[in-house]
């Protein structure tokens, strides 16, 4: 029992303790709460006057831009009016002063207007007084024509017949005269008139036989080596067109390159090139170049073995090898659309068939042949003359012998014959041109041209027989001596020529040349 009461008053304590405990706790929760929500309000009602003090100079701030905003408004206003100001009175200075220049125009042109009426009514009293002149002038004039015709003893009729005889002789002395001097004049500036020659006869020429003769198309495997051809900036093209002397076009059409030029020959070397350059794929400055020389090496090779072929073909031996290369080169060249080479063929085998039948050496007369038109190839700034002429001196140069030199330069009778090799070179040259269709030309047309050209020539006065020679590129007319006389042939001449040109169409140049000459024939018995 003592036991029992000894427990339940510790039971109690315990309670009593943890009820004590508890309260403790809870005070001292409820004590720091309070701190906290105290320093929290603290914090809240800080963070309210900063809130409240950074709006007030937010607001203020606000206040001052806008104060300065509207002082920069007005003083931009203030400019803007000031300016426009400024151009107003400028523009009513400028009015005023075309007002001034309208008013002394307006003076200027009312003293005009008085001025011209004064010189209208002067004209008018100087015309009735020319009217009377004349009147009196002309009865003057027909009066001085009685009195010459009763002096003369001449009618009025013979009287003019008689002057206009007389001036039409010195018209015509004085047409020569000019022709003469013109000539002289022509012949000081043969060089523009060389120019000009080149150029009537490339305009003549038809466009479709143009551009097949000076144009090569190249096929591409695609579009795109286009772009390649032509490089960054353009620097493949024009190296390309530097080096091999030719213009390279590329258009719109697919899958092509144009190569345009004059001479078949670098058109040959840039088309070797540019194939070679598609072919092998690296195109650049560099390449190019080296691709040309390359070419241009293969064409010296190529233009060799031709003219070797032909010559072996022909029998001629112990030729120098430049003549060769000379001849092979003319495979690369085209006269009014024949080509030079098969030309020259054409030429020494009629001259060997000619020298054999008339007896003479047919070595010499197929060497002429072969080389007659070599002086073609050669460039003008390495020699200058004549095709005949240049290619005289090469042959001279590289050894041919005399014979052979002087017939190739007496060809186009530019220079005295000195054996009939000459002559026959020149009728082969020509029976070879002037085969029908060798140049590009129908029979029928052929036969008209030179119809006709003998035809115009016929329809002048005085004129008693006309040759057409060269396949219709020379025009001979023989004149009655009685008829006309030195200084009427150069007028003569000169007509046919303009009448030449005005009615008929033909490539290249026609030559005239009008002959005039008195016989006197006796014969003794």
């Amino acid at each position: 029992m003592l036991g029992d009461t000894n427990i339940y008053p510790q039971g109690v304590i315990l309670s009593v303790f943890a009820v004590g405990l508890f309260l403790a706790g809870y005070f001292l929760r409820w004590f720091f709460a309070g701190k906290k929500q105290r320093k929290t309000e603290e914090k809240a009602r800080r963070l309210l006057e900063s809130a409240k003090n950074e709006v007030e100079n937010q607001k203020k701030e606000i206040e001052l831009h806008s104060k300065d905003l509207v002082i920069k408004l007005r003083q931009d206003f203030d400019k803007e009016t000031k300016d426009r100001r400024e151009e107003i009175a400028i523009v009513e200075k400028r009015l005023i002063q075309k007002e001034e220049n309208l008013d002394k125009r307006v003076d200027l042109l009312e003293k005009k207007e008085k001025d011209i009426t004064a010189r209208v009514e002067e004209l008018h009293k100087n015309e009735k007084e020319v009217q009377a002149k004349n009147t009196e002038l002309s009865k003057m004039i027909e009066e001085e024509k009685q009195r010459l015709q009763k002096i003369s003893s001449m009618s009025e009729e013979e009287a003019k017949k008689l002057l206009l005889s007389r001036l039409d002789e010195e018209i015509v002395h004085e047409k020569a005269t000019r022709i003469r001097k013109a000539e002289e004049e022509i012949k000081e500036t043969c060089d523009k008139k060389a120019r000009q020659i080149v150029s009537t006869a490339i305009q003549r020429c038809a466009s479709d036989h143009t551009s097949a003769s000076t144009v090569t198309v190249v096929m591409l495997p695609s579009d795109e080596m286009k772009g390649r051809i032509i490089g960054r900036e353009g620097r493949n093209i024009r190296a390309l067109e530097a080096a091999a002397g030719v213009d390279v076009i590329i258009d719109d059409t697919p899958e092509a390159v144009t190569i345009s030029g004059f001479d078949m020959y670098r058109r040959e070397i840039a088309r070797i090139a540019l194939e070679s350059l598609i072919t092998d794929g690296r195109i650049h400055p560099g390449r190019i170049e080296e691709v040309v020389e390359k070419a241009k090496k293969e064409m010296d090779s190529t233009v060799k073995e031709e003219g070797e072929k032909i010559a072996f073909d022909l029998s001629v031996h112990g030729m120098h090898p430049e003549l060769l290369k000379l001849v092979g080169k003319l495979k690369y060249r085209t006269s009014y659309g024949q080509n030079g080479l098969q030309h020259t063929r054409e030429v020494a085998i009629l001259m060997g068939a000619m020298a054999s039948q008339m007896g003479l050496d047919t070595k010499i007369a197929i060497r002429a042949g072969l080389l007659h038109d070599i002086g073609k190839v050669v460039n003008q700034e390495v020699m200058e003359g004549t095709h005949a002429i240049v290619g005289g001196t090469l042959a001279r140069k590289f050894g041919e012998q005399e014979d052979v030199a002087s017939a190739i330069e007496s060809h186009h009778e530019e220079v005295e014959t000195k054996n009939v090799y000459g002559i026959l070179v020149c009728a082969a040259d020509a029976i070879s041109a002037a085969r029908p269709g060798a140049r590009a030309e129908t029979l029928e047309t052929y036969v008209k041209r030179l119809e006709n050209l003998e035809k115009i020539a016929n329809s002048f006065k005085g004129v008693s027989k006309t040759f057409a020679l060269q396949a219709g590129r020379e025009i001979r007319i023989m004149v009655d001596p009685d008829k006309i006389n030195d200084d009427e042939s150069l007028v003569l001449a000169r007509d046919i020529r303009k009448k030449i040109e005005e009615e008929m169409e033909y490539p290249g140049q026609i030559k005239v040349i009008v002959l005039r000459e008195k016989r006197a024939v006796e014969y003794a018995k």
